[in-house]
């Protein structure tokens, strides 16, 4: 089945859509939501991933109705180009933190931290920082950390599709990677400056991408704020179904629409060819206007399609 976005700016945005931010250096994620919220005036707002203060780049920013997709807005992979530092580490693995050793560094060359990476390409396990909102018998990591307190973290696995030398000049390292879920660039730069036995610490992050959202498409939170004086913020948001597009799709009739907008199950040959869908399968359902109405689940020892989420501001 042919996948389709939706076809004009504002197509897809009757229940929200999506932001996709260049996050300023300093801001907290947080701050970014309630800075878009004043001027979105969105009851229902919140962030896919969040990023450091130190880091910039792509925060992507759920609004309306796409906060019920939050756990799509981070499916596939990341791509960030980081900035590290030899010669030192830190207890917080970047240059926010206090110094926790030092290392001569004049000796490293590029050879040497390319011969490096290779450990940390393809499939590894990675300790996560202490500096983390992972959680420790019902405590998030940073917070123990401040109170000068490090337990054992256990080691998890990781991934990274792409990781390259970008700038070798020392003490300063710039590399690329692109990684998969749960991968912390910080402890990439401590890692490295160990495997190199000099120390490193990160200086800088851009994330680039995240799943469905680019760099190159984001916008800043000032041209969020004058698209919303002159007009509407929605100017320059991503449609809801931005996340969903590894899902196939329907244009369901006016009659098929009626019976979805009042929770009502679609039968097995509403949709699709015989053996064309699976339990479990979900699709994305349209209005014959090309408004996505809901998502829906193919249930067929229960003889239909299910409206597992609908969208009721249409």
């Amino acid at each position: 089945m042919t996948v389709q976005p939706g076809n004009s700016v504002r197509k897809g945005f009757s229940a929200g859509g999506y932001l996709n931010i260049n996050k300023p250096q300093g801001w907290t994620s947080t701050d970014v939501v309630r800075k878009l919220k004043g001027i979105t005036r969105s009851k229902k707002i919140g962030h896919g991933g969040t990023l450091d203060p130190l880091a910039t780049g792509v925060l992507p920013i759920c609004v309306g109705y796409a906060t019920r997709f939050a756990d799509t807005v981070l499916l596939g992979t990341k791509s960030y180009r980081i900035t590290m530092e030899l010669g030192s580490s830190t207890n917080t693995y970047d240059s926010t933190g206090d110094k926790t050793a030092e290392a001569e560094w004049t000796d490293v060359t590029s050879e040497e931290v390319e011969e490096s990476l290779e450990q940390f390409k393809g499939k590894f396990n990675q300790i996560p920082p202490m500096f983390s909102a992972l959680h420790h018998n019902g405590k998030r990591l940073y917070e123990l950390a401040r109170k000068g307190i490090e337990v054992e973290r256990p080691a998890r696995p990781v991934e990274t599709f792409s990781l390259k030398l970008i700038e070798f000049n020392a003490p300063e390292v710039v590399i690329d990677v692109e990684c998969g879920h749960g991968f912390y660039a910080r402890t990439l730069a401590h890692d490295i400056g160990e495997a190199l036995g000099s120390h490193a610490h990160l200086t800088g992050l851009v994330r680039t991408h995240a799943g469905a959202f680019r760099l190159e498409d984001s916008v800043t939170i000032e041209q969020v704020s004058v698209a919303a004086e002159s007009g509407d913020w929605r100017d320059v948001a991503m449609p809801t179904d931005t996340t969903l597009q590894h899902m196939g799709q329907t244009t369901l009739t006016e009659a098929f629409v009626e019976m979805v907008k009042h929770g009502r199950q679609l039968a097995v040959g509403d949709i699709g060819k015989p053996g064309e869908y699976k339990s479990g399968d979900r699709i994305r359902a349209y209005t014959p206007d090309n408004e996505l109405l809901a998502i829906l689940i193919f249930e067929p020892e229960k003889l239909g399609w299910r409206p597992e989420k609908v969208f009721a501001a249409i």
